[in-house]
């Protein structure tokens, strides 16, 4: 699943991860110090997201009150429940069809 997230409170414009399941497959970011996000993408692929937020939620940049590590705590944390979500609503839909068919069938 790609997710792009809008960051707030530090120098990036955005964030996009794309997740396997809980696990982290790509990050990129939109502007910011272009070694630290390149840094911080680069070690947070392959980790589960809980792994990562674990470490990096809460980092603050300076006298900010976040960072970019914590933005992309953020984003993970939302493309995460946008998946679950989206799980959610589709296995609603695929049990709301095998009802209806099975309940079709029985009068074919």
């Amino acid at each position: 699943m790609k997710y792009d997230f809008t960051p707030k409170g530090v120098c990036s414009r955005g964030i996009h991860v794309e997740l396997d399941g809980d696990v982290i497959r790509s990050v990129k970011f939109d502007g910011g110090c272009n070694g630290n996000t390149q840094g911080v993408a680069a070690l947070a692929v392959g980790m589960t997201v809980d792994e990562y937020v674990k470490r990096c939620k809460g980092i603050k940049c300076g006298f900010k009150n976040t960072s970019c590590p914590d933005q992309l705590a953020l984003a993970l944390e939302e493309a995460l429940a946008e998946q679950k979500k989206a799980y959610v609503i589709c296995s609603r839909e695929i049990t709301r069809r095998e009802t209806l068919s099975g309940f079709f069938s029985v009068w074919a």
